[in-house]
């Protein structure tokens, strides 16, 4: 069994690992560290998993965490926590996969941008580790994460866009600086902790743009589609939250190099994607909604042209905890130990 310990397992996304890894055939969780409800079960914290999972929230500075032995590491934990934390588990031979921004590049130069653009520090405490350190989108990535010890699970909008418009890019069908994503979010990805902004009377019947061209996640989007495309990448993404629990959908729009009818489209996307377990494509017209992928680990994409303007229009729908989130993470950690990549996670979702 794989020794599997959460860092940061209190919030959404170490109650979303939690989740998966207590009904993952080939994981036993051993510990769940937290700065936050020492003592207390999970299942206290979070119910719903009595039963499934009831061991007690360590303290990230507690004597027993030198203890614990662990095979993987997930630190669903803001920005700067694993790039401090990390070396240590590595040297004690886990692997780790961490859910913030700390090992997405493996450029220092890109990790100062994006620290930059959430105002954080631009010195990386473990500067060594980007080197080896993966990006964790496995459709793009999965040779290079089933050979690493160190993945950076990409941010939620990351995932939805980039899985939008990888297709388009490889093949060199649009113009990737026209490339505009409009995405809208569900309350949780803001995460846990209370903000006046996500009191329910702020959020009810109500929606809004934020961040609008200064996203971080935007910094992921453009160093992917920039290595497929084989040269740089700028974008316009505008988020939105939307009054809703959970899930993200982007709303893509491209200028194709050229005519392009929707056959070739749907063939490039089928062809790209025919191998891969948890990307869904549909036929244009197709309403996506996000209640379809709802606890899943699933993305479904529908390419539409816009015969009057033609403009490429992508519909990409995640569930931004699962696919966005602890899914995405799993399935790495899949791929690093040589599993099949759906264990734990190939489930339908509930409707409605």
């Amino acid at each position: 069994m794989i020794r599997a310990c959460i860092v940061g397992a209190g919030g959404y996304g170490g109650c979303g690992a939690t989740e998966i890894l207590s009904r993952h055939p080939e994981v036993e969780i051993v510990a769940l560290i937290d700065k936050e409800n020492i003592g207390m079960k999970i299942s206290e914290i979070y119910p719903h998993l009595n039963g499934f999972c009831d061991l007690p929230i360590i303290s990230a500075d507690s004597k027993e965490v030198e203890d614990i032995e662990a095979d993987v590491v997930f630190f669903a934990t803001p920005d700067r926590v694993g790039q401090r934390e990390a070396s240590k588990w590595l040297q004690k031979g886990a692997k780790v996969i961490d859910y913030s921004g700390d090992f997405r590049f493996n450029s220092l130069d890109i990790y100062c941008g994006y620290a930059e653009r959430i105002g954080a520090e631009k010195s990386h405490a473990s500067p060594e580790l980007l080197k080896e350190a993966v990006y964790g989108l496995p459709e793009l990535h999965r040779s290079e994460i089933a050979n690493s010890r160190v993945v950076g699970n990409p941010g939620c909008f990351a995932v939805s866009c980039i899985l939008g418009l990888a297709p388009l890019v490889k093949a060199g069908l649009i113009k990737p600086d026209t490339a505009i994503c409009d995405a809208k979010t569900g309350v949780s990805g803001a995460g846990k902790k209370p903000n006046p902004m996500f009191h329910y009377p702020a959020r009810y019947d109500s929606m809004n743009a934020y961040k609008i061209a200064s996203h971080q996640h935007v910094y992921e989007i453009e160093k992917e589609l920039g290595d497929l495309s084989e040269k740089e990448v700028k974008i316009t993404f505008t988020p939105h939250v939307v009054p809703m629990c959970r899930g993200i959908l982007s709303t893509i729009y491209a200028d194709p190099r050229a005519k392009v009818d929707i056959k070739e489209v749907m063939g490039v996307y089928r062809d790209f994607y025919k191998e891969e377990r948890f990307v869904r494509v549909f036929d244009p017209g197709t309403i996506l909604q996000t209640a379809h992928v709802r606890g899943t680990n699933f993305c479904n994409i529908c390419p539409n042209i816009d015969k009057r303007s033609g403009k490429i229009i992508i519909i990409s729908v995640i569930d931004n905890l699962v696919k966005g989130q602890a899914g995405n993470a799993v399935q790495n950690m899949n791929i690093m130990f040589g599993l099949d990549e759906a264990l734990g996670l190939n489930t339908p979702g509930m409707y409605p």
